[in-house]
């Protein structure tokens, strides 16, 4: 009923301690509160948050278009609503190391678990686009140490992203891993793989978890969990991919209105009101008032 009910701090280390073990952890991208709950209820081990989701979400290109403000309320409606971790993404920090380090304390306030934070050049773009730039070593050393020294609460998880790889190749990729390492990074994410033999090279160059983003229509071939695990890699994201079967379907649904006039043909393949209700607790609401559910939805 209503939120939660695991608070933030203990969602935040029970994900370290999932993440200590090595195991591959996997997270859906989540494109509003109700999907984050379907994502617990299928039995996965985390949420992810895009900001290319945020952004869509409000019509708008992944350029950096969002605001902090905007991105740690969307994130918090959405982390408040299931009692799995939830990680965002907050872009290049929004602003200067000093910004980095106001954002890392919006998140935690919001709820999160943890986020993190690339070396891309200002506005940003997708990752997985080409035509990226990266910023040189020590502004992207400085994001992250700020991100680290803001947090008050240490099982927030300060993750470092890198898109150097597009732009100097792995050598560059590996040597900038191990720096935001130094730095005081938790993990890395290491953007726009090409192969598991890359994965592995920075699974070769860090000793702390990595992260792989099997987007669909990227850089990344869309390796499964197994492969990924066989690397070492510890935590799986598919950023869109809910958002883009949520959008398939109902521009199909659209263009069945226009061809028949009404979605009977397509009662199969929605959500029944029953399920529905039932993801969304309908009936612990009669705890307050029994007038709420005194109703069955027969399927």
């Amino acid at each position: 009923m209503l939120y939660s009910t695991t608070d933030a701090a203990s969602k935040r280390a029970a994900f370290r301690e999932r993440l200590a073990t090595g195991e591959l952890l996997r997270l859906p991208g989540a494109f509003n509160p109700l999907s984050a709950r379907l994502i617990e209820r299928k039995g996965f081990d985390g949420v992810y948050i895009s900001g290319a989701v945020l952004s869509a979400d409000l019509g708008l290109p992944d350029i950096g278009l969002t605001t902090l403000t905007e991105v740690a309320a969307r994130a918090g409606q959405i982390a408040r609503m299931t009692e799995l971790p939830a990680i965002v993404d907050a872009d290049t920090g929004f602003g200067e190391p000093m910004n980095v380090a106001r954002t890392i304390q919006e998140l935690e306030n919001a709820g999160l678990s943890g986020t993190h934070i690339e070396d891309q050049v200002n506005p940003k773009r997708c990752g997985h686009l080409d035509g990226k730039q990266v910023v040189d070593e020590d502004t992207a050393v400085k994001r992250i140490r700020a991100a680290a020294d803001a947090r008050r609460d240490p099982n927030f998880l300060i993750m470092a992203r890198t898109d150097i790889r597009a732009v100097e190749g792995m050598g560059a990729a590996a040597d900038r891993a191990r720096a935001l390492v130094d730095a005081g990074a938790d993990a890395i994410f290491p953007e726009a793989m090409r192969d598991l033999a890359e994965f592995e090279a920075i699974r070769a160059a860090v000793d702390v978890p990595i992260l792989a983003n099997m987007t669909e229509f990227g850089k990344s071939e869309l390796f499964t969990t197994q492969q990924l695990a066989s690397v070492g890699v510890n935590i799986v994201i598919w950023p869109v991919s809910l958002l883009r079967m949520a959008m398939g379907a109902a521009g199909r649904a659209l263009d069945t209105l226009t061809d028949e006039g009404s979605l009977t043909s397509q009662l199969g393949q929605m959500q029944h009101r029953a399920d529905l209700y039932d993801l969304i607790d309908y009936e612990s609401y009669n705890h307050f008032d029994s007038s709420v559910f005194n109703f069955t939805v027969t399927k």
